[in-house]
């Protein structure tokens, strides 16, 4: 079993900056196989943001945070991290982190919900203009 706890939400105003935070705990670290980041605007199905993919320790972002969001990891500290950067009302949502476990040849796997089997409580981001 592995718990996921986010923090770092927030009220923010459009071209701000914010840093999440997902603390992973219960399995070793080594055994996820990725960390991924998703949101969910409000009235809408919840979306993948960006991953980090273990076995090469790529990352991969949605098309509307590529050039403004930034995954990266601790191993150390079993946490992975969100930095968003010119935030914009569109990025009002929940974020949630993920972990998976799994294995997938098709990296695209890792950017779907189902990829996942570990889920976070989700902390708001919210945008204003």
């Amino acid at each position: 079993q592995v718990r996921v706890v986010e923090s770092g939400g927030g009220l923010m105003q459009t071209g701000d900056s914010l840093r999440l935070s997902c603390a992973a705990s219960g399995r070793t670290f080594s055994s996820h196989t990725a960390m991924g980041w998703f949101r969910q605007p409000p009235g809408k199905e919840r979306e993948f943001v960006a991953t980090i993919v273990r076995r090469d320790e790529s990352a991969y972002y949605a098309d509307s945070v590529k050039g403004r969001f930034t995954i990266s990891r601790d191993n150390a500290k079993n946490t992975v991290y969100l930095q968003m950067n010119n935030l914009k009302p569109d990025d009002t949502a929940v974020y949630y982190c993920a972990v998976s476990t799994l294995s997938y040849k098709i990296v695209d796997y890792y950017f779907a919900v189902r990829g996942y089997e570990y889920w976070g409580q989700g902390t708001q981001v919210t945008v204003s203009s």
